[in-house]
């Protein structure tokens, strides 16, 4: 299988944010055919605006788009605040929606939440908008977490047997369809 280089974002800007720390995690498990580059820049980006995005936008605006542009596939680990997506996370996403980066773009979508739900409002919108922007969402990679903060230890890393058999699946899909298998393809 070719190697695939995946856009990782976190949904959350806490410094200790378990969807982040989950995130790095993930990366850690990855093959060696798997490379990760993190966007940082979700709390940079302005408000969503139409009027402003004229030409190419504003730079961070640019930044996002680029690098989304860059990658075989893309990884989203978000929480879920108010039961929904946080704002930073849907902003970011609605400046996709005309430029067409996330287009047949292979996504895993996870979502981890404290509660015994799971992040389960956050995940399904989520799933809408980016399949509004014709994401190709790979079903085997894209997971709710219910009561991360059991499956997490203080340095972030997995302690929890079933959850790093599900984290390997999520990325065996994600190679599988970021390399262009039947979930999808570049």
């Amino acid at each position: 299988m070719k190697p695939i280089q995946v856009l990782a974002i976190s949904g959350s800007l806490r410094q200790k944010s378990s969807n982040s720390a989950l995130m790095q995690a993930i990366m850690e498990r990855a093959p060696e055919n798997m490379t990760f580059s993190v966007y940082r820049g979700v709390g940079d980006l302005p408000h969503f605006n139409p009027d402003i995005d004229l030409d190419e936008g504003p730079v961070s605006v640019q930044d996002l788009r680029s690098q989304l542009k860059q990658t075989d596939a893309v990884l989203i680990c978000s929480p879920e605040y108010g039961n929904g997506v946080p704002g930073s996370l849907k902003n970011a996403l609605d400046w996709i929606v005309s430029s067409g980066e996330f287009v047949n773009k292979p996504t895993a979508v996870i979502t981890a939440s404290p509660t015994p739900m799971g992040g389960d409002k956050a995940h399904a919108s989520l799933l809408l908008t980016l399949r509004m922007i014709n994401a190709i969402i790979v079903e085997e990679a894209s997971i709710m977490i219910p009561q991360i903060s059991l499956k997490l230890n203080q340095q972030g890393e997995i302690v929890s047997e079933e959850l790093q058999q599900q984290i390997d699946a999520v990325l065996d899909a994600l190679l599988h369809a970021g390399s262009g298998g039947e979930e999808g393809s570049k």
